[in-house]
């Protein structure tokens, strides 16, 4: 038999913090790139177009000893169910022996690492001291994102919110904000950057110096005349193919990086320009993770625009599950049963 801990979603809540989670995040980028970080082939199967479907993404992290998956399913016919239309579970494994260690709940360690890269992508390429960031969409990852870049970005003081569908969500995401912040994300002490719902996204996207855009969207929310020189943004939503967010013209002249560039150029954000010829595999200046090494430079100007393709891969999932199975045995939290 073997022990293993089973962490549900309130409990992985109550042993994550964003802050460890960006600097896990980081290292995942850096393992990334040394080769000691390793993924496996996706498995993605639809049980019904539109309705239904499932992925699993794998891999290993050498540096921490294990190996993982996460399997995520997305049936749209919940929503009249009451039932959670995303649900998941992630499983860790001992590299050594193949003994499994943990099984998490998806839902929040998805989110928690999402957010991080996020605002890991404008740590590294956004313009130093910068203080106007847009969140474009107002879903369940739009709070990690705003959570990530506040602690990434500390000198953000206005951040404006909007949403593609309906101005109301935007208002009712500002409203909560703060509060959310601070019980779901145990920030300490007074929150100073002032969020604000906004229905002109032409305006929203002139006045800001980070973007970040995660939408589920297939045509672009952001065309490439507003964009102002010097801007940073953060592509997450795009993570299958046929999604897109931004203009394809934006990234003509823009300085590129991905979490995974095959990942990338066949579902993210960079597989709409470079199917219409607009950039070549050359265009992508590297991976994150030889940007933070300094193998790779970034921003060189104040003028540039910058672009972050984040997909998503199991690795950030994989040392995420690691450090909250770390925190939940130091602290005596979840379920450990034999198998």
């Amino acid at each position: 038999m073997y022990p293993i801990r089973v962490l549900s979603r309130e409990q992985t809540e109550n042993v994550l913090d964003m802050k460890t989670v960006i600097a896990d995040i980081e290292k995942v980028y850096l393992m990334k790139f040394r080769d000691a970080g390793k993924l496996f082939p996706m498995i993605f199967h639809e049980f019904e177009p539109g309705v239904a479907d499932m992925d699993i993404k794998s891999g290993l992290l050498e540096d921490e000893n294990i190996f993982g998956l996460k399997l995520v399913s997305w049936y749209g016919s919940n929503a009249g169910k009451g039932l959670p239309l995303l649900t998941g579970t992630v499983m860790i494994f001992d590299l050594i022996t193949g003994k499994p260690l943990g099984l998490l709940s998806a839902e929040h360690l998805t989110g928690m690492r999402t957010g991080a890269a996020g605002a890991i992508g404008a740590k590294y390429l956004a313009r130093k001291g910068v203080q106007d960031l847009l969140i474009v969409g107002t879903g369940h990852q739009a709070a990690y994102q705003a959570a990530a870049c506040l602690i990434a970005l500390d000198n953000i003081r206005k951040v404006r919110v909007y949403a593609p569908t309906d101005h109301a969500h935007a208002v009712d995401f500002t409203e909560k904000i703060k509060p959310q912040l601070k019980e779901k994300f145990h920030f300490k002490g007074e929150i100073s950057a002032a969020f604000e719902a906004v229905e002109d996204i032409k305006s929203a996207v002139e006045k800001s110096d980070v973007i970040v855009t995660v939408t589920p969207s297939r045509k672009p929310l952001i065309l490439k005349e507003w964009v102002r020189k010097g801007t940073h943004i953060s592509c997450v939503g795009a993570d299958m193919s046929g999604k897109q967010e931004i203009d394809e013209n934006i990234f003509s002249g823009a300085k590129i990086f991905v979490d995974d560039v095959s990942q990338a150029l066949n579902v993210g954000e960079s597989e709409i320009p470079f199917k219409k010829g607009i950039i070549t595999r050359d265009s992508i200046i590297g991976e994150i993770g030889e940007l933070i090494c300094g193998d790779k430079k970034g921003r060189t100007s104040d003028d540039d625009i910058t672009i972050f393709d984040s997909t998503g891969i199991a690795l950030q999932d994989l040392m995420t599950a690691r450090s909250a199975l770390k925190a939940a045995e130091e602290n005596n939290i979840g379920t450990v049963v034999d198998l």
